[in-house]
């Protein structure tokens, strides 16, 4: 069974946000060759709409400037959890039903191959947690504050909770740390 593994960047005051405007300054070559060999390891992308629209309209562009990662980006199979989207227009893309969404990235998980990454921390990644679907959560902490969240950030909401369990932490030089969790065993 795929495991699915969500990858997030995260500030100190919890802000996971427009990433592109703050995270820039920490990816160096450890952050690089890490998200490197993560994106390899993995054998298809999940996202959310929002996510989907960003990465849709910078990756298809990035693959001479990122050579074999973003050639690897845009070639995977990825998933997007929408009901509005109808053409992807982005690689091999399909888009799942979010009434569906559980029964599809169940079916997805149960396939052979390499785990799924899931980018963004959102609804789609609310759903996972929910329903028992997520195995790893990757959150790369940045050391910034980058001050006022989204007042509909999945971390602020009031109805959501959820414990895990720390498996792994990998440091690197310009403060950044990935702290690896795995939901808690009850």
């Amino acid at each position: 069974m795929r495991k699915i593994i969500s990858s997030t960047y995260i500030s100190l005051d919890g802000v996971i946000e427009r990433p592109q405007k703050w995270t820039t300054a920490y990816f160096r070559d450890e952050a690089a060759a890490y998200a490197r060999e993560l994106l390899f390891s993995c054998g298809a992308i999940l996202m959310g709409r929002r996510t989907f629209d960003g990465f849709s309209q910078s990756w298809p562009a990035m693959e001479e400037t990122t050579g074999d990662f973003g050639v690897r980006m845009n070639t995977l199979p990825h998933y997007v959890v929408s009901d509005s989207l109808r053409k992807p227009g982005w690689g091999d893309t399909t888009a799942i039903p979010r009434d569906r969404a559980v029964a599809e990235i169940t079916r997805l998980k149960e396939q052979d191959g390499q785990d799924i990454l899931q980018y963004g921390f959102g609804p789609v990644t609310r759903t996972l947690i929910d329903h028992g679907l997520l195995d790893e959560l990757r959150l790369w902490i940045h050391p910034v504050v980058v001050g006022p969240r989204d007042p509909d950030d999945l971390l602020t909401r009031a109805d959501f909770a959820a414990s895990f369990e720390l498996a792994d932490t990998t440091p690197f030089k310009t403060g950044v740390i990935i702290a690896t969790y795995r939901p808690a065993t009850k």
